[in-house]
């Protein structure tokens, strides 16, 4: 069969082989076709993944079997919720699951207590996957139709958006299930599973791209929920980068001549500069009025901000010590990112001076821009064919039903977009993409799996989460909609499991298929010009020695004597207060 992918592209050669392919473990050619499959679509999807060779069919039989199992794991960490950098029971869980799986696991790698690196196999091919756990702080939810936070704690605590518990769990069981492939037929390979923490502030891949962690691999799997199901083509991910700008006010009392005062040997009576809060303010506000001029209005590019320290409680004459605010910035081009760095320095250095404080900056992470692989994205695209769109369940509708019916809208017999079911091909979504993007503009959004493309050929897998039809073309669902419909098994299990068997044989394709990978790697020495090191590759972006953040203050759950909260206080029976 063809490439489906040949003629976009020089670097669409890849193809599929005949059932005479050189003799591999676990790769002789079988006819079988599934038995009971009344679809001829399905029974071609069966019988190719059966025809494939047996190695793969015993991946996906796993798969089958274990995806009980899977899918309480995924409900497990649906329900822990927990933020970025605080991930600690998610990641426990992952390290217990793999660990029992036969991996060895390094825990705190990168000096990120919820990272880990686990290891199975020996020798080459390399292959690496990834789990991502963080929920994102005011979206918690309880698996029910309707606006429920979860019970006890504020409703700003956190909850799964996108949702990571399906994206880790998905690429779990694609490495699981290559695993149990590996070891029935004596496939040789070393499979390595991340544990990345903080993906939605970009922030564990960079810290472990910079200390060495990705060297040596010879293809990354990328893979992430989304509203179809494909491959990304040429048109990758943006860069991310995020700072923390921390002001000091530490000589408050040499604000003004004390000989000017009425009783200059007072403490109490001297006066004293506006202090840290007032060069927050001052930060963001001309931020907001700098904002304009920082890049010209073309391509994409955001900039936002979170207050992590505003202060701290003081008496009436004392003016507040120290502040800090989080800028983090996505634009398509390195350079464009580093302008905006400019502004924001040069106007933290201004606000520091006119309040008396002393300002400094630390990194959060920076990113680079994803690079494509279009060899790796045709392989990869042909196994998710043959694994098939996911098709949810009447289960599932009935509850995207119910939502509708809460949120006053007539229920739809289909509530989803039917694109959550369908197939879209690589050259087809990267013709919508090009659609809406200028011509120069090579990368959009942003997301820290591009720190492996400059390492590996990587694809960026996608499979169909669960997206409501809105009955009209301008209404969007609330939030809450969305995090119910993660944590229902119905909704996500089936994108779950079809990119997990997806992953699975993609891994399989390129441990047995040395001339796939071979192409895959030969375009990645083109594209950069020479490999690692060559005359476009693109190094890491954070220093060897850079201390990852994990020590600021962000949001989280905490204990104290009450039991478990959220780090925001959790409203009484009148709210937080009498509303004005």
């Amino acid at each position: 069969m063809p490439s489906r992918s040949a003629g976009i592209s020089r670097y669409a050669g890849a193809r599929s082989y005949p059932l005479d392919t050189p003799r591999v473990p676990g790769y002789r050619a079988v006819v079988t076709v599934a038995p009971n499959s009344t679809c001829r679509c399905r029974q071609r999807r069966v019988g190719v993944i059966a025809m494939r060779y047996p190695a793969k069919q015993h991946a996906m039989d796993w798969i089958d079997q274990h995806a009980a199992r899977l899918s309480a794991f995924n409900e497990e960490i649906w329900r822990y919720a927990e933020p970025a950098w605080r991930e600690y029971r998610s990641a426990r869980a992952y390290v217990d699951l793999l660990r029992s799986e036969g991996f060895e696991v390094e825990q705190g790698s990168g000096e990120m207590p919820t990272a880990f690196v686990a290891t199975w196999g020996d020798g080459g091919p390399v292959l690496g996957a990834y789990a991502e756990y963080d929920a994102v702080p005011g979206n918690s939810q309880q698996v029910v139709p309707y606006r429920a936070p979860r019970e006890g704690l504020s409703p700003w605590a956190a909850g799964h958006t996108d949702p990571h518990s399906m994206l880790g769990t998905a690429a779990l069981t694609g490495v699981l299930a290559a695993k149990a492939a590996m070891e029935r037929y004596g496939i040789k390979g070393t499979l390595k599973f991340f544990g990345e923490p903080a993906e939605k502030v970009c922030g564990s891949k960079p810290v472990h791209a910079a200390k060495g962690y990705y060297d040596g691999f010879d293809a990354f799997i990328a893979y992430h929920p989304h509203a179809t199901n494909t491959v990304a083509w040429e048109t990758q991910c943006g860069s991310y980068w995020s700072a923390v700008f921390t002001f000091e006010c530490l000589e408050p009392q040499t604000w003004i001549d004390k000989t000017l005062l009425p009783q200059p040997s007072s403490p109490h009576a001297v006066a004293r500069c506006p202090g840290a809060i007032d060069a927050l303010c001052l930060m963001y506000t001309m931020t907001k009025y700098t904002k304009e001029a920082m890049f010209p209005h073309t391509g994409t590019w955001t900039l936002n901000e979170f207050i992590l320290v505003g202060g701290d409680a003081t008496s009436d004459n004392l003016p507040p010590r120290l502040s800090q605010i989080q800028y983090s910035w996505r634009s398509p081009t390195l350079s464009i990112q580093q302008q905006i760095y400019n502004v924001l320095a040069q106007n933290a250095r201004h606000a520091a001076a006119v309040t008396g404080c002393v300002v400094s900056v630390r990194w959060v992470t920076k990113t680079r821009v994803g690079l494509p692989n279009n060899a790796l994205a045709a392989l990869t695209y042909r196994n998710l064919e043959a694994v098939g769109a996911p098709t949810l369940s009447e289960e599932a509708r009935a509850f995207g039903r119910e939502i509708q019916r809460n949120l006053g809208i007539t229920p739809m017999e289909n509530p989803f977009d039917p694109a959550c079911e369908q197939l879209v091909s690589p050259e087809e979504y990267e013709a919508r993409l090009r659609r809406v993007l200028p011509d120069w503009q090579r990368n959009f959004t942003s997301d820290d799996y591009v720190e492996y493309t400059w390492h590996a050929p990587t694809v960026r897998l996608f499979t169909g989460r669960p997206r409501l039809q809105p009955h009209n073309p301008s209404y969007e669902y609330p939030a809450w909609a969305y995090n119910a419909l993660g944590g229902l098994p119905a909704a996500v299990d089936p994108g779950m499991f079809v990119a997990g068997k997806t992953i699975a044989a993609t891994l399989l394709d390129l441990l047995t298929q040395p001339d796939e990978l071979a192409r895959a790697k030969a375009e990645f020495v083109e594209r950069t010009e020479g490999g690692i090191g060559g005359d476009k590759w693109v190094a890491p972006l954070l220093p060897r020695d850079f201390p990852p953040p994990v020590d600021l203050r962000w949001p989280e759950y905490v204990r104290t004597e009450r039991g478990e909260e959220w780090w925001v206080p959790t409203p009484g029976p009148a709210g937080f207060g009498e509303r004005l």
